[in-house]
């Protein structure tokens, strides 16, 4: 049986989502037990929102989802890494594949890349 350890952040883990083909960092999400329970038993990728305090499976609104491929988990049993499949073109909810597409380069923020999809016309906010 896995156990991991949920008490060290109050409940949750730190999940890194990582694209199986391209090896790139997509996203980082947070999951408690029963988001963790929830991706080993429906192969995607589901969390637990800190800001709503419910869980929330990649891609319910947008279509955007992620099918686990694997999942590795750190030395430590308080961290996972996810590696998905990402299907549809953003991982992000601001339209970017990956939500790490701000750089740092001397002192100041870069953004690299472009949106791969309008987060408008998928999230009517």
């Amino acid at each position: 049986m896995i156990k991991l350890d949920f008490d060290k952040m109050n409940g949750l883990l730190p999940a890194i989502v990582q694209d199986y083909k391209t090896d790139e960092i997509l996203m980082l999400g947070f999951m408690n037990e029963e988001a963790w329970k929830a991706t080993l038993s429906t192969g995607q990728a589901t969390f637990f929102s800190r800001s709503r305090q419910t869980l929330w499976v990649k891609g319910e609104t947008s279509g955007n989802i992620q099918i686990v491929k694997e999942i590795r988990i750190d030395c430590d049993n308080d961290a996972v890494l996810l590696i998905v499949e990402q299907i549809g073109g953003a991982a992000c909810h601001t339209g970017y594949r990956s939500c790490f597409f701000k750089r740092v380069e001397e002192g100041a923020v870069e953004v690299i890349g472009t949106p791969a999809i309008d987060p408008k016309e998928i999230y009517h906010r």
